[in-house]
């Protein structure tokens, strides 16, 4: 099972979930599910679908927000207000969690959050964001 890195009270990352994980993030609270990773980015990754109606049916909502590499502007605003319109606490997840962190705290940067306080958050939960949002 990957682990849900939390990142605020409000906002977790994590690497690839399956559906059973889905369920799981939902029984555990999470209101909104975010999925960063295109579907077949490698063989054997569980299908956006799936962990979709895995979500809903556990009474989570779910959007797709798909990253190939850095987060465009656009996703990283796409991200902040997902989070920011959320009825409850958000987990995010993509290969690695990397994506997923790296568009929440550009669209946070972008809505005037403090960057430093974004690289310190990351790494509390086990992501450098500094050369992102710092260099």
């Amino acid at each position: 099972m990957p682990q849900f890195r939390q990142v605020t009270d409000a906002f977790q990352v994590s690497p690839q979930i399956t559906p059973e994980e889905a369920r799981a993030a939902a029984a555990a609270g999470v209101k909104l599910i975010i999925n960063n990773r295109p579907d077949d980015e490698v063989a054997g990754q569980p299908k956006s679908a799936d962990i979709e109606a895995a979500a809903r049916a556990a009474g989570a909502e779910f959007i797709r927000i798909p990253i190939v590499g850095r987060p465009t502007p656009e996703q990283a605003k796409a991200q902040a207000e997902a989070v920011a319109g959320a009825n409850g606490p958000v987990l995010a997840f993509c290969r690695s969690g990397t994506r997923s962190i790296t568009a929440w705290a550009l669209g946070e940067a972008a809505r005037g959050r403090d960057r430093s306080e974004l690289v310190s958050l990351a790494a509390g939960a086990g992501y450098d964001l500094g050369p992102v949002l710092l260099g």
